[in-house]
C-alpha cells in the first residue's frame, strides 16, 4: 500500500508541478495572519507539551490556498517533507486547513492510523471542526480538533457515524481523476519552481515565522513516515 501511494504520487507529478512547501518551524503556524499572537502561542505550548509527554507530534498548518493542488497531495507532502512524527514509530498528524478554499485535511502518520483511523479523523473534521470554522471561530476549532485528535490517540473519542469519504480509497480515486485531466489538458497550471502563476502575477507561500514567544526552541521533525491515512472535508 505504501508503494502504491509513492507511485500515485509519481504519476501525478508528471502531471503537476508540485508547489512550494513550507519549512514549519512551529507546531502551529498562520499563513493568513488569522490567528493573534497569544492564540499562537497557547497552540504552540499546547503541542509542544503533548509532544514532550508523548512523543507524538500534532502539527497544524494553517494557508490562504491550495492554489487548485490536491489538499491529499499537499498535506502528504508537507507532512512527509517536513518529517512530522518520529521515525521509530510513525506518530505524527497534520491539520491542515487551506482558509480561502475553505477545505481540510487531516494526515495521520503510519503509526497513529490504529488510534485515528479514517472514521475518526472524518468524525472529527465533521462533527469537531468544521461547526466551528463555519461560525468563522477557528481558534476555537483548532483548539477543539486538537483536543478530538488527543482524545484519539489516548481511546477516548469515538466516531459519532461512520463515513467512508477522505479515506484511502477516496484519495486514490481522486488522484486518478485528476492525473488524467492534466493529461487531457495538457498540464495544469503549475511551473516548475513552486510558485503558482495566473498571467504576469506569481503567487507562494512565505513560510514565515510564526513567532510566539517559546524559549525551548521551535519545531523539529523526527522522521516520521506517510501513506494517504487520514480524512478531508470542507465547511
Amino acid at each position: 500500500m505504501k508503494y502504491f501511494f509513492s507511485f500515485l504520487l509519481f504519476c501525478y507529478s508528471v502531471g503537476f508541478a508540485q508547489p512550494q512547501i513550507p519549512k514549519l518551524k512551529m507546531w502551529a503556524t498562520d499563513l493568513t495572519n488569522t490567528l493573534s499572537q497569544s492564540e499562537l502561542q497557547d497552540l504552540n505550548e499546547r503541542l509542544k507539551s503533548f509532544q514532550d509527554t508523548t512523543s507524538n507530534q500534532i502539527v497544524v498548518l494553517m494557508i490562504p490556498s491550495l492554489e487548485n493542488y490536491p489538499i491529499e497531495m499537499l498535506a502528504e507532502e508537507t507532512a512527509t517533507k517536513n518529517k512530522i512524527g518520529t521515525e521509530k514509530n510513525d506518530n505524527g498528524i497534520l491539520l491542515l486547513i487551506a482558509k480561502d478554499d475553505r477545505e481540510l485535511r487531516l494526515e495521520v502518520g503510519y503509526g497513529l492510523e490504529g488510534s485515528v483511523p479514517d472514521a475518526i479523523a472524518s468524525s472529527i473534521i465533521r462533527n469537531v471542526i468544521r461547526p466551528q470554522f463555519r461560525d468563522n471561530n477557528y481558534y476555537l476549532g483548532i483548539n477543539d480538533g486538537i483536543n478530538a485528535i488527543i482524545a484519539a490517540i489516548g481511546g477516548e473519542y469515538k466516531a459519532e457515524d461512520a463515513d467512508d469519504n477522505g479515506g484511502f480509497p477516496f484519495v486514490i480515486l481522486i488522484i486518478i481523476i485528476i492525473v488524467a485531466f492534466s493529461f487531457m489538458r495538457g498540464g495544469g497550471p503549475f511551473v516548475p519552481g513552486g510558485v503558482y502563476r495566473t498571467g504576469t502575477h506569481s503567487r507562494g507561500w512565505s513560510s514565515g515565522s510564526s513567532s510566539w514567544g517559546g524559549s525551548s526552541g521551535g519545531f523539529s521533525g523526527g522522521g516520521g513516515s506517510f501513506g494517504g491515512g487520514g480524512a478531508s472535508g470542507s465547511w
